[in-house]
């Protein structure tokens, strides 16, 4: 399952999912959605949504595992990676990051103000540098988790079938797993199941963080270990954590969003607020990260 992981990881690398493709048959992902926001519609209202909910995340894993499983049971591994392929995003993560340092570097504001709105929910429209490199980073350190680790987890775990039930999972909390008025009961199972199904890739991801940073690898665990238990997430503040760390800057706390002000809690918080600099150099330090990760998957893989 490892081998199947680390293909999916190296095409993903050297490929990513072409605009081409996409524009023709879209992403798996957006064809799950399809069916998340079909169910939403139909099921979500009325008495018992919490059940209703759990029935939308039942459907939506039949339809994303089944085929996985008979895909993979009859067309054997090497199909199974390259189906698994556009489930993992590391080149589009690389990306979307290097489209706000890029401008942010240069001075430019505006365009990254714009690049940095595509990544995050919060309101930073008269967000500062300091702002702006803060909530790229934190966006950089969670999806490093969520788009890259975990899916590489499931897939060493469960070949095809466990990547494609995370990303599943990770699509639905994505869509129906908010604290609203609508979602609060009906994505309730949905979230709780992403909780879950991240609980190790985000620690994993933390230590992958602290072994690239190299020297600064004591103090990028000791921060996520510190500061992680504080964060609103239970998992998303172990790579923010280790990335204020091992870059020696301050994350979290206050940010604005379209209708209040969330005061979050800092990670390492004595710091000082990173800059565009920083931003730079935490893109190099989660490009390290994953190649400390596919030599693990290749160390696997033999095994």
């Amino acid at each position: 399952m490892a081998m199947i992981a680390l293909l999916a990881l190296l095409l993903d690398t050297m490929i990513g999912w072409p605009d081409a493709v996409f524009r023709r048959i879209g992403h798996p992902v957006t064809w799950a959605g399809r069916l998340i926001t079909a169910l939403d519609r139909a099921l979500n209202r009325g008495r018992a949504r919490r059940a209703k909910g759990a029935l939308t995340v039942a459907v939506v894993l039949l339809a994303a595992v089944l085929p996985a499983v008979l895909i993979q049971a009859w067309l054997g591994p090497w199909v199974a990676a390259v189906l698994a392929w556009p489930l993992v995003a590391a080149r589009s993560l690389d990306q979307h990051l290097r489209a706000v340092a890029v401008p942010l570097a240069a001075g430019d504001l505006a365009a990254a103000r714009r690049a940095t709105a595509m990544i995050v929910g919060r309101d930073v429209a008269r967000a500062d540098p300091p702002a702006l490199s803060r909530a790229s980073l934190e966006s950089l350190a969670e999806n490093f988790s969520d788009g890259v680790i975990a899916p590489l987890f499931w897939a060493a775990i469960g070949g095809l079938p466990g990547i494609a039930a995370y990303k599943a999972i990770n699509t639905m909390d994505s869509m129906i797993g908010h604290r609203t008025p609508r979602h609060q009961a009906f994505g309730m199972v949905a979230a709780r199941l992403d909780d879950v199904a991240n609980l190790i890739p985000a620690r994993l991801s933390a230590g992958l963080i602290a072994v690239a940073s190299g020297r600064q690898a004591a103090t990028a665990m000791h921060v996520a270990l510190r500061d992680a238990p504080a964060h609103r997430s239970p998992n998303a503040g172990w790579p923010e954590g280790a990335m204020a760390g091992a870059l020696g800057c301050r994350l979290s706390g206050p940010r604005v969003y379209a209708d209040r002000v969330a005061n979050e809690p800092w990670l390492n918080a004595a710091a000082p607020d990173p800059d565009a600099a920083d931003l730079g150099r935490g893109i190099a330090l989660i490009r390290r990260a994953t190649l400390v990760a596919a030599v693990v998957l290749a160390a696997a893989a033999l095994i």
